[in-house]
């Protein structure tokens, strides 16, 4: 066992989309194939959805999650953080079960695309990494930002910092910048001692881990992608999903 534990946040509160959390994908609902990547992941021992709805809560436990308790309302609004419902949730188990996971694996259900075998890489490497408080994914961005522009008061370009001055040295090609990766819901970890001592979810030394590609779903428009990808590639997630159901 990996002493490891994947934690899924899905309130029943969404803006862009209604109930965005049960939007279907494929047939199955956004959340389902959150559930489905963590199931298929080596190093997850146990999968955990926390909600505030118990409608979701009865969808996620029949697609192999638990869901040992409802997030309070206050937990579960437009201002919670993710440290709301992280911290919540491990001293709920601390509470019931005394001991708890070292390693908790937070799983978004607006990253629905993923590869078990990913999620297993950035686990290991975190667990590699004492000296890491914890690890967050991201994939590399198609162009650097330090090639962007702000506008000032007067309607002129300049650079994002007041050292850019030289604004004709951002027409170089990409490959002399910098590159940057874009933080996506693909896979974090945090480690559960630093939390609970620190009252901070990532802290100041967190491995970056580069992901593959990943479409976020916060509106119709990326829905429609990523069901046209699951369409043109398919899953290894819905082989799973079509067995649970």
């Amino acid at each position: 066992m990996a002493n490891c534990i994947a934690i899924i946040p899905a309130r029943c509160g969404s803006k862009s989309i209604k109930d965005k959390n049960l939007a279907p994908l494929g047939s199955f609902p956004l959340i389902a194939y959150s559930i489905a990547a963590a199931k298929l992941a080596m190093y997850v021992d146990r999968v955990i959805v926390s909600t505030d709805s118990q409608e979701y809560a009865d969808l996620a436990v029949g697609y192999g999650a638990e869901v040992p308790f409802l997030r309070p309302a206050t937990l579960a609004d437009d201002l919670s953080t993710d440290y709301d419902f992280m911290q919540h949730a491990i001293e709920y188990l601390e509470t019931k079960e005394g001991d708890t996971p070292e390693y908790w694996v937070h799983l978004r259900p607006t990253t629905p695309l993923r590869d078990p075998a990913v999620i297993d890489q950035a686990i290991a490497q975190l667990m590699s990494r004492n000296d890491a408080t914890a690890l967050r994914s991201g994939h590399m961005s198609p162009e650097s930002p330090f090639k962007w522009f702000r506008k000032n008061n007067d309607g002129f370009f300049m650079g994002l910092t007041t050292d850019d001055t030289d604004l004709d040295k951002f027409n170089g090609p990409r490959q002399e910048f910098p590159d940057v990766l874009i933080p996506d819901g693909y896979v974090d970890v945090v480690r559960r001692s630093f939390v609970v001592r620190e009252k901070l979810l990532h802290g100041n030394k967190v491995l970056g881990f580069e992901s593959p590609f990943c479409i976020e779903v916060d509106s119709i428009e990326e829905l429609y992608l990523v069901e046209y990808q699951i369409e043109k590639d398919g899953s290894p997630l819905l082989d799973y999903l079509r067995g649970v159901k």
